[in-house]
């Protein structure tokens, strides 16, 4: 055999292999469904609730709360706010609705460690792929609202969410659009309708504090991610808007 006839026949071999890669490819795309990861929480004295979480509606917000979880940040935290036929919210480290994470929490050999934010993946931020709607059992982030400030702060409010999360107890369409939902439970619904019925200190919307506040708030003892072999990254991250300082520039002086 000559050297023409063999580098045709290693020519063809490439080509032939290139092909099957390329339409392997194009299989797996289509036709493998990747397997969405699944959050399992155990929340103390109530038992297991298992999550699983929609990284093609949310990516940014999944990767965060994957991180978080896996990092070990939700253990030990509670559900400071339940609100019967609404929702029961979590993941605040000061387990009173001020917390907000650090980077250090997310990431390591952080040389300057503050607290962030993320964006909201909802329409009204200008995000449109998210089309999850805030049915019984579907997780969100929670967020600040600045709207009450001024139109031009709403933006700081829908792009604040942090480390908190709510499950929603009933439907809830009045949220659609305007908060990330990013997953559904998929087993242990019983106990987040046991959790959002729990004594509260008061239901008063007049009260300064303890509004929808448990008596005993329900400890989350453990919260991990089993993502299947797929690594979501380090999500994308903002500055946490201080609205103190803002008040101190518009007013020229502190409100304190």
């Amino acid at each position: 055999m000559n050297t023409k006839k063999v580098i045709i026949i290693i020519a063809i071999i490439l080509v032939v292999a290139l092909i099957g890669y390329l339409c392997f490819g194009y299989y797996e795309k289509f036709f493998v469904k990747t397997q969405n990861p699944i959050a399992t929480m155990e929340v103390e004295g109530y038992g297991t609730v298992k999550i699983e979480l929609y990284p093609d509606m949310a990516p940014n917000t999944v990767a965060n709360f994957i991180r978080l979880a896996n990092r070990g940040f939700y253990n030990g935290l509670t559900f400071h706010r339940t609100i019967p036929d609404f929702m029961i919210q979590g993941g605040d480290k000061n387990g009173d609705g001020t917390g907000v994470p650090n980077l250090s929490d997310i990431l390591d050999d952080v040389s300057e460690d503050k607290s962030y934010a993320i964006k909201g993946e909802f329409v009204a931020n200008g995000y449109k792929q998210n089309t999850l709607r805030h049915e019984e059992g579907v997780i969100s982030m929670a967020r600040s609202d600045y709207s009450s400030l001024g139109s031009s702060l709403i933006e700081y409010g829908y792009n604040s969410g942090g480390s908190q999360f709510f499950i929603t107890t009933a439907n809830n369409p009045s949220l659609n659009g305007l908060y990330t939902a990013f997953g559904k439970v998929i087993e242990g619904l019983d106990v987040v309708h046991a959790i959002e019925n729990v004594e509260v200190v008061t239901r008063d919307s007049s009260a300064e504090e303890g509004v929808d506040k448990p008596v005993n708030p329900p400890v989350i003892t453990s919260l991990s991610v089993e993502t299947f072999g797929v690594d979501y990254g380090v999500p994308e991250t903002t500055d946490v808007f201080d609205v103190q300082e803002w008040f101190n520039q518009y007013y020229g002086t502190s409100l304190q």
